[in-house]
């Protein structure tokens, strides 16, 4: 079968998908899941006949009319907005929740929030804020919400009554992450969802199955109330003694994640025990993870969408022809701004750089955890500054308050000035510049489903300089960025050097720069990602139709 006639097949088959998630391009975000959701949705609506619905939670920092959003009316009465009783009932008191939507088509994709004072009373997607903290003492800033477990539950109940009450028949709902992950044992298992949604297929995509993602709960009877789930389907859907929403949806759903390696690593190696043995539990119960790495639209991540970038500072890395004098002005630009004390728009600002686009730029942007290596990068950075008193160092991010004080501690080490900076806080533009102004970009994650800001920086001539697990063994040593194995302090330091060596390598350099756009571009853009994502869709629904 041709791959014409593979394709239009599927689209036959797969006509109407809608897709829950908790993140969603630039309307909520706190990592990479945000990117995935939207450009995966909106690269498939762009196929004809398709229809794309999304659905997730209106937080309280989220302005929906402001937006373009429009409350949603109700089909039975035009002339009113769709207001729903949704149940979330406790072990010993019935609860129903109203919630109502807005809803906006944007690129092709049709997009519902849920409003309901569950999610407006929330500042950030998945932890408290400062504000939260000054609010009310317990709400630490950082901390998961108190209610995150009804907010999941919330919000997949109210897009299933959102899709009955529209008349929508999904051919595949796809749930993102363990927050929607209970979605296809509540429709094969709730008496009231059983015969409506008896043609669809769900596919579950696990974008992190370490601890804390799982989005477990240890309270059973709450558990079994909330999602009036039976005693039968809660007690098999134990992991270590707690409710688990991806081991419950390997019984009712199409299981993948977000790379073939990590696949792999959690059925098939030590490195599972890092979300609780969750791989080789589901492998035991013979689910087995599908891997599809996660692509990329290069044209959202290029030169030209850097903040503040005038027609002299774009660059294109992917054409042979450049010879990055636009690359070393992103540089120039934003190490001035940096030397000279400009105020720098949703940071907090620790330490400073020099001026000197001749000395290496390393770069770090991500959440400072240990899962990102963070710990490692730490033990590193004083030796490879101290040893090495002509490159500089700048990292953008927040995280863990331990971390976040050792960083500050090594900008204000007298040694280091002018040489080591901590912007702390995310601006999505700021970041953008950073990708472009860098040299190298350091990913030192303990463990990694996929990486998407190894794609970035490559995108934006910024080498990579990766441990190589999980998703990032996409990554090709002295091919399309710089690798190392290890998970120690030296393994880091070994890599860092060697990025240093290619740095005056000029010729190589610009090799590596040339075949990572190459490799993106030949794999990994949405538009062939999509056609893996097309076949899980398809066996979602074939297997539903099946039993």
């Amino acid at each position: 079968m041709g791959v014409r006639t593979k394709v239009a097949r599927q689209e036959k088959q797969i006509r109407n998908i809608w897709m829950l998630s908790r993140e969603y391009g630039s309307l909520a975000g706190a990592g990479g899941v945000k990117d995935v959701a939207c450009q995966l949705a909106e690269t498939l609506a762009r196929w004809t006949g398709r229809s794309l619905h999304v659905v997730l939670p209106l937080y309280g920092f989220i302005d929906a009319q402001a937006l373009g959003f429009q409350p949603l009316e109700d089909p039975l009465c035009r002339d009113r907005m769709l207001r729903l009783p949704v149940d979330m009932h406790l072990p010993d008191t019935t609860v129903y929740e109203e919630v109502c939507y807005f809803y906006q088509k944007i690129s092709r994709v049709h997009i519902y929030l849920v409003d309901a004072h569950r999610f407006r009373e929330k500042s950030n997607v998945y932890t408290y804020t400062e504000i939260d903290e000054t609010r009310l003492s317990w709400q630490k800033k950082s901390m998961g919400h108190h209610d995150y477990f009804a907010m999941n539950l919330l919000h997949q109940k109210a897009a299933l009554e959102l899709m009955i009450s529209l008349g929508a028949t999904p051919d595949v709902i796809h749930c993102h992450d363990g927050h929607t992950a209970i979605l296809p044992a509540l429709i094969r298992e709730n008496p009231g969802y059983r015969t409506y949604f008896r043609g669809t297929g769900c596919l579950v995509t696990i974008h992190n199955a370490g601890y804390g993602y799982h989005q477990e709960v240890a309270d059973i009877p709450y558990a079994r109330s909330i999602t009036g789930l039976t005693d039968h389907v809660i007690n098999a859907s134990l992991l270590d003694g707690t409710f688990d929403p991806f081991l419950v949806a390997g019984h009712y759903a199409v299981l993948n994640t977000v790379s073939e390696n990590y696949a792999r690593e959690l059925q098939e190696t030590g490195s599972d025990q890092l979300t609780g043995w969750l791989g080789h539990e589901l492998k035991k119960r013979n689910v087995i993870l599908e891997g599809v790495t996660n692509g990329i639209d290069p044209g959202l991540f290029s030169s030209s969408v850097v903040a503040g970038a005038n027609p002299k500072m774009l660059f294109d890395p992917g054409t042979s022809g450049d010879n990055l004098s636009g690359k070393v002005c992103c540089k120039s630009d934003l190490l001035s701004q940096i030397a000279g004390g400009g105020e720098l728009e949703g940071v907090d600002r620790f330490g400073t750089l020099n001026n000197s686009v001749d000395s290496p730029l390393f770069t770090f942007i991500g959440r400072l955890s240990e899962q990102k290596g963070v710990d490692v990068l730490m033990e590193v950075l004083g030796v490879l500054l101290q040893k090495n008193v002509h490159i500089q160092m700048l990292v953008l991010g927040s995280g863990a308050n331990r971390f976040e004080s050792r960083l500050i501690a090594l900008t204000e080490n007298k040694q280091l000035q002018g040489r080591m900076c901590f912007l702390k806080g995310f601006s999505p533009e700021l970041a953008n510049r950073i990708y472009a102004a860098g040299d190298f970009f350091i990913v030192p994650s303990r463990y990694e489903p996929c990486g998407l800001t190894d794609f970035i920086a490559q995108l934006f001539g910024n080498i990579p300089v990766v441990h190589h697990v999980g998703g990032l063994v996409k990554v090709k040593d002295n091919v399309t960025g710089i690798t190392y194995s290890g998970d120690s302090p030296d393994d880091l330091l070994e890599a860092l050097v060697r990025a240093l060596a290619l740095y005056v390598d000029m010729p190589q350099k610009r090799k590596i720069q040339l075949q990572a756009v190459e490799e993106i571009v030949l794999k990994y853009t949405w538009t062939k990602v999509m056609r893996k994502y097309l076949e899980l869709y398809r066996e979602a629904r074939e297997t539903q139709n099946c039993q």
